[in-house]
């Protein structure tokens, strides 16, 4: 086991078509941003949250019903089937509409966090490659 483990935790932003290969997704694949890969840098410091958090967030419904109870509008959100491909503001826009209606509608910062805490990893797993790769990765290095 590494002891030292140095890692970036970060929002793909765009659908990834290899979730191994997050240098290569950093350093041109997405249009927010292109990254230069370090000097010695492993694909396996860089954790991805595809296509972001709130995609994690909408994988979960029974953390979403617990935290947002009778007013969440569940039919707003999509499916949990290929959830890492639709890009990160139709996920964004589905969960604040869906909680548009709730004292604590969602919006990102402690909110987001409140949430995030929430989530039961078993369920990330059977929806999320990116949350599969994480856990792998990290039971590796921690």
């Amino acid at each position: 086991m590494d002891t030292e483990y140095v890692g970036m935790w970060i929002d793909s932003e765009e659908p990834m078509s290899d979730h191994e290969s997050a240098w290569r997704h950093l350093g041109g694949v997405t249009t927010v941003a292109v990254w230069d890969r370090p000097e010695g840098a492993e694909d396996d410091q860089v954790l991805f949250m595809s296509t972001c958090m709130e995609t994690w967030i909408v994988a979960d419904r029974a953390a979403l019903r617990d935290h947002y109870k009778e007013k969440l509008k569940e039919n707003a959100l999509p499916h949990t089937g290929n959830l890492e491909n639709i890009q990160r503001r139709a996920v964004q826009q589905a969960l604040e509409l869906a909680t548009g209606d709730c004292k604590n509608a969602y919006t990102k910062g402690k909110r987001s966090f409140d949430i995030l805490e929430k989530l039961d990893p078993d369920i990330l797993k059977r929806h999320l490659p990116s949350f599969v790769r994480v856990h792998r990765i990290l039971s590796v290095k921690l």
